[in-house]
């Protein structure tokens, strides 16, 4: 971070930066991701004390919905999975169009992916020499890609009590957008990876949560398929492909195979 903030709006606040600009400077909205209910879920309305987002949080947390199959298998710290909740929800937010990234269940599926072979590069070359790519090269870093997103959900808390003051949780959403564009624009120090690498698995991790099949733990109740109007794993379309008529269908999980 290029300068010390005392609870201020820092440079990009001055700017006046939104969540719009935000979301287009770290391109998020690219192709097919312009229309449905992503960019009504990115670009929704402000969250504010008392939302519903945080009161879902807070129940989650507290295991008023038993879901038994949502249990940290990464993030070992509670601190830490708190942390990555609120950057998945800054992300993607809960707004008219429908549920957030931890109402959808995604910082669940990002811990999943972690814990297993994504997390830990198990069938990617990761031997030297290790020199900064291009865009174009792909993975470059000698750390695994859980060892990255440790690393950074950390130093996002750490930039918010050096410089906010607060917990990167208790932050105004203007102060938590300011700093993960700092992370977007690599200007965070990262040890053995930019910042920006790290902001940019974080981003494809957040949306492949939001739109999996739920077998994988994001999506839950098929909630950000429905958002779009995708019908989900259906096997066949013989059915409606001669209609002319645009054929709006009820989402299908793999699960639903199943009978």
């Amino acid at each position: 971070m290029a300068e010390k903030k005392t609870g201020k709006p820092g440079t990009h606040q001055q700017e006046g930066i939104t969540r719009r600009t935000f979301i287009k400077n770290t391109g998020l909205i690219t192709g097919g991701l312009v229309s449905g209910g992503l960019l009504g879920g990115l670009l929704g309305n402000q969250l504010g004390t008392g939302t519903d987002t945080e009161t879902s949080t807070e129940e989650h947390g507290h295991g008023a919905t038993h879901r038994y199959e949502e249990a940290r298998m990464f993030f070992k710290r509670q601190g830490d999975f708190r942390v990555l909740e609120m950057v998945t929800e800054t992300i993607f937010p809960e707004d008219g169009n429908g549920p957030g990234a931890i109402a959808l269940g995604v910082p669940y599926f990002i811990d999943r992916q972690l814990a297993g072979n994504w997390g830990s590069n198990t069938r990617d070359y990761m031997q030297g020499p290790f020199e900064e790519g291009t865009d174009t090269q792909g993975y470059q870093s000698s750390l695994t890609r859980g060892e990255i997103f440790l690393q950074g959900i950390r130093l996002i808390n750490q930039i918010s009590t050096s410089d906010y003051d607060e917990a990167f949780v208790d932050l105004e959403e203007q102060d938590r957008v300011a700093i993960l564009t700092e992370f977007s624009e690599g200007n965070a120090e990262m040890r053995g990876v930019s910042s920006s690498r790290f902001f940019s698995l974080l981003r494809q991790a957040v949306l492949e949560g939001a739109y999996c099949d739920p077998l994988y733990g994001g999506n839950r109740e098929m909630a950000g398929w429905r958002m779009k109007g995708h019908p989900g794993s259906v096997m066949s379309y013989l059915d409606v492909i001669q209609e002319e008529d645009f054929v709006e269908m009820d989402p299908v999980a793999l699960k639903d195979h199943n009978h």
